[in-house]
């Protein structure tokens, strides 16, 4: 089982809380809006990334973690330093910046957190933005060391291993029209077999700006599903988009061993050598 990060209760930032800490040296804030959005408006000092550049697409598999070297220059870019903090954000409900969140957690990066309801929590905050192309790509590299498997992330072989295993649970992001089989997003329609879903938007309050639901409800919503801190959860989507999100919320509520599925239903729904269940 994984052990939780020291500073895993921490892992969600309030735009007024951001606000105060942008001064310091060791932040980083990152938007992961699209490039003309950014442009439009961003969180002063933040540095803009493309979110392709944390997939790697090895047909059909659609989102796979890209390899050390490929991380070790974007990170670079992005002026991330080993031990600093990152605050990542989108304007499309944290799915994306969830995803760089779980990329650095697989990379044993350990400080970061998602800014709660993204960049529009802090427009309707009444905070300063700047607009314009941001600041300019840094040199250098991050060092990455990537373990053949990080204890943050499943992959298929990891997953057919322990199906039917109790102190397993896997957790589909997707639709339930997606995981009933009936919206079909790949060769096969339906779900890996016992995976529970919960439609990763729930765990957004749509009335206050996306930010994730209080606590003591994401903590409802899972444990009435059987997604209990005593179990390793998997989660999963697509492409590990909208899963991250759910990852990101338990690594929030504490939860020490939870994994994402970078190769998720792209690769398991379009694989015949898998089960799938409906």
């Amino acid at each position: 089982m994984n052990k939780p990060h020291q500073d895993d209760l921490s892992r969600v930032v309030e735009p007024t809380e951001l606000h105060q800490q942008l001064a310091s040296d060791n932040l980083v804030v990152v938007d992961l809006s699209d490039r003309s959005r950014y442009e439009e408006a961003h969180v002063p000092g933040a540095v803009h990334c493309d979110y392709a550049r944390l997939l790697r697409k090895d047909p059909p598999a659609m989102g796979l973690l890209p390899p050390a070297d490929a991380l070790s220059r974007l990170f670079g870019e992005l002026g991330l330093r080993p031990g600093c903090r990152v605050v990542a954000y989108d304007d499309a409900g944290g799915g994306k910046a969830s995803r760089l969140l779980w990329t650095l957690a697989s990379v044993g990066h350990p400080s970061y957190a998602l800014l709660n309801g993204g960049l529009g929590a802090w427009l309707a905050a009444g905070l300063q933005t700047d607009s314009g192309s941001g600041p300019a790509a840094v040199s250098g590299a991050y060092p990455v060391n990537l373990a053949e498997l990080p204890d943050n992330m499943a992959d298929k072989a990891w997953i057919q291993q322990h199906l039917g295993q109790p102190g397993i649970a896997l957790l589909d992001a997707r639709s339930p029209a997606e995981y009933a089989g009936e919206d079909l997003r790949a060769a096969r329609g339906g779900h890996i077999p016992g995976a529970i879903n919960l439609e990763w938007t729930q765990a957004l309050d749509a009335d206050n700006f996306n930010r994730l639901r209080p606590a003591a409800e994401l903590r409802r919503l899972l444990e009435e599903r059987g997604i209990t801190p005593d179990r390793e959860i998997v989660t999963y989507c697509q492409t590990h988009h909208r899963s991250s999100l759910l990852w990101l919320v338990m690594r929030h509520l504490g939860y020490g061993a939870v994994r994402g599925y970078p190769g998720s239903w792209s690769e398991w729904g379009n694989d015949s050598a898998l089960p799938v269940e409906k």
